[in-house]
C-alpha cells in the first residue's frame, strides 16, 4: 500500500500514519486466520510454525522496516540462553535482564514527549512473552507439589525448538498488541491437543462467527473513540477553554476524556482477540449447556468495564491477560518479601518500568497503588456496618443512588489517574492536575489519616453495639440458667416429696 494512500486515510481519520498501519495490520489478521483455517489447521505443525513466523515477520517489517531486527535479536538471544540454561533460575534471571534491558534501551533511544507507535510496542509484548516462557521451563523442571494449578497447566516439560519459539513470538494474531498467551497453549493448538476429544480434522471448529462478532464489537469501539475524540482531545485538557469551566465540570470532563482514551486500547484488543478466536487458539472448554467457549485469550470484559463501580472492577476487566501475567510471574513470585502490600507495590513498579521511562507512568501506577489500598480498606470498614448494609438491601432506591454515586466516583477518578498515563510528561499532566488542585492526590495520600478517624467513629460504635449485645446475651443466658436451676431444684424437691 502506497504511502500516499496511507497518508490520505490518516488525514481523513485525524490519526497518525503509524496508527493506520497498525490498524490495517490487525485487520489483516482476519484473512491470515482464514487462510490458516482452511489450508493448515490440523496439518503438520512444522508448516504451521513456518506460516505463523513468516506472516508475523512480514507484518512487523511492513510496520517498522529494518527495526524488525530488534525483535529478532531478542528472540535469538533468549533462545540461546534457554538452550543452555533452560529450566533453571539462572535462565529466568538472565532472560529477564536481557529482555527488560533491551526494551528500556528502545525506550531510551526512541522516546519523545508523546506516545509513539514504534518498534517498542511489539517489543513490550514480546518481552513478557519470552520472560513467561523462561518461567514455564523452570516450572516444568520443578516438583508439581510446589506449583499452583495454573503453573501446572502452562509448565513445559521439554525444551521447545527455535522454530516453535519463533512462531510463538510472531504469532500473527497477537504479535503487535497482544493478547498474551502461554507457549503451552500455542503448542497444544498446533498439535491438535487444545480441544482434546473435540478435535476433529474433518470438521473445523465453529469459531469463525464468534470471532467476527468480537471484531464487530471492536469496530463499535473504534467509532465511539473517533466520535469522542471529536469533542474531547488531549489538547482540550491543556487549553484555556478547559480552564474556564467550574471545578466539578473539569473533573467530569476528565472522566469522559479518560473513558474515551481507554476505547482506543479496547478496540485493538477486541480486533486481535477476534482474530485469535478465528484461528481457534482461544478454545476454553465448554459451558454448562455444552457450547464451546472461545474466551481463552479474552482481554476485556465489556460489561464489567462499562458498569464498574469500583477501581477493582477496572483491574478485573481491563487488559486481563497482562494483569494475569503479572499476577502469575511477578506478584506470586514475590512471596519472599513477606507481605502482600510489598508484592503489590513491586508488581506495579514493574508495570511502570515495562511501559516506559516517562514519569507519567510511575505517577499513574503509584495512584493505582494508593487508590486500591484505600478502596480495599474502606470496603472492609463499610462491609462491617450492618445498619448501612441492611438499608441498602431493603431500599432499592438507596441501592440505585449508591450505584450512581460510586459509578460517577470511579468514572471521574479513573480519568484522573489516566491523565499522567496518557500525557506522560510532567509539564503537561501537571497543568491538568493543578487545574483540579491535585484533589485525587490529596484525598488518597491523606487517606491513612482519614481512615483512623473513620475506624474510630464507625468501628467504635459497632464495637459498643456488639459489646451491649453480648452483655445482653450474657445476661439473658445467666437469667435463663437461673430459671433452669430453679426449675430443676423445684423438680427435685417435688420428686423427693
Amino acid at each position: 500500500m502506497s504511502t500516499s494512500i496511507l497518508l490520505s486515510i490518516s488525514e481523513a481519520l485525524n490519526v497518525s500514519e503509524a496508527a493506520v498501519r497498525l490498524l490495517i495490520s490487525i485487520l489483516l489478521g482476519l484473512p491470515i486466520a482464514l487462510l490458516h483455517r482452511y489450508t493448515l489447521y490440523g496439518k503438520n505443525p512444522v508448516y504451521q510454525h513456518l506460516f505463523c513466523t513468516s506472516c508475523g515477520l512480514l507484518t512487523c517489517y511492513w510496520n517498522y522496516g529494518f527495526n524488525t531486527i530488534h525483535s529478532a535479536a531478542a528472540l535469538c538471544l533468549t533462545y540461546f540462553v534457554m538452550k543452555f540454561l533452560g529450566g533453571t533460575s539462572s535462565c529466568v534471571f538472565i532472560t529477564f535482564v536481557i529482555n527488560m534491558s533491551y526494551l528500556l534501551y528502545g525506550y531510551y533511544t526512541t522516546s519523545t514527549s508523546d506516545y509513539d507507535i514504534k518498534w517498542t510496542m511489539p517489543q513490550c509484548v514480546l518481552t513478557l512473552r519470552l520472560i513467561g516462557l523462561a518461567f514455564n521451563l523452570l516450572d516444568g523442571k520443578s516438583s508439581e507439589e510446589k506449583l499452583s494449578g495454573l503453573q501446572k497447566q502452562v509448565a513445559l516439560k521439554t525444551q521447545p525448538t527455535f522454530l516453535e519459539v519463533a512462531a510463538f513470538t510472531y504469532f500473527p494474531g497477537s504479535f503487535l498488541v497482544g493478547p498474551q498467551f502461554s507457549m503451552k497453549r500455542y503448542l497444544d493448538y498446533v498439535n491438535g491437543r487444545l480441544m482434546g476429544d473435540n478435535f476433529n480434522k474433518a470438521h473445523l471448529p465453529d469459531c469463525v462467527i464468534p470471532g467476527i462478532l468480537r471484531m464487530c464489537m471492536g469496530f463499535v469501539y473504534i467509532v465511539l473513540f473517533q466520535l469522542g475524540s471529536m469533542f474531547i482531545t488531549d489538547q482540550y485538557l491543556l487549553s484555556s477553554e478547559f480552564q474556564e469551566h467550574t471545578f466539578l465540570k473539569r473533573l467530569l470532563f476528565i472522566g469522559i476524556w479518560g473513558q474515551i482514551s481507554l476505547y482506543k486500547y479496547i478496540c485493538c484488543w477486541l480486533l486481535t482477540e477476534g482474530v485469535c478466536i478465528i484461528f481457534g487458539l482461544t478454545y476454553n472448554g465448554k459451558d454448562e449447556k455444552g457450547r464451546a467457549l472461545w474466551n481463552g485469550c479474552e482481554n476485556i470484559k465489556l460489561l464489567t468495564f462499562e458498569t464498574a463501580t469500583r477501581f477493582n472492577h477496572y483491574i478485573m476487566s481491563f487488559n486481563i491477560n497482562t494483569n494475569n501475567w503479572c499476577a502469575e510471574y511477578i506478584y506470586k513470585r514475590m512471596k519472599f518479601l513477606g507481605h502482600k502490600l510489598y508484592s503489590q507495590f513491586a508488581t506495579l513498579l514493574f508495570l511502570a518500568v515495562w511501559h516506559g521511562l516517562h514519569s507519567g507512568y510511575y505517577i499513574c501506577f503509584f495512584l493505582e497503588f494508593i487508590i486500591m489500598y484505600a478502596e480495599k480498606d474502606l470496603t472492609e470498614i463499610l462491609g462491617k456496618q450492618e445498619k448501612l448494609q441492611g438499608l441498602l438491601k431493603s431500599h432499592p432506591t438507596l441501592r440505585i443512588l449508591f450505584w450512581i454515586v460510586t459509578k460517577i466516583y470511579t468514572f471521574v477518578f479513573m480519568g484522573y489517574c489516566l491523565v499522567s498515563f496518557v500525557l506522560l510528561s510532567y509539564s503537561r499532566y501537571h497543568h491538568v492536575y493543578s487545574s483540579v488542585y491535585y484533589c485525587g492526590h490529596v484525598i488518597y495520600l491523606c487517606y491513612p489519616i482519614i481512615s483512623i478517624l473513620i475506624k474510630k467513629l464507625l468501628l467504635k460504635k459497632s464495637s459498643n453495639k456488639l459489646k451491649s449485645t453480648n452483655e445482653f446475651v450474657r445476661k439473658s443466658s445467666w437469667d435463663k440458667q437461673k430459671i433452669q436451676e430453679k426449675h430443676q431444684t423445684s423438680t427435685y424437691f417435688n420428686i423427693f416429696c
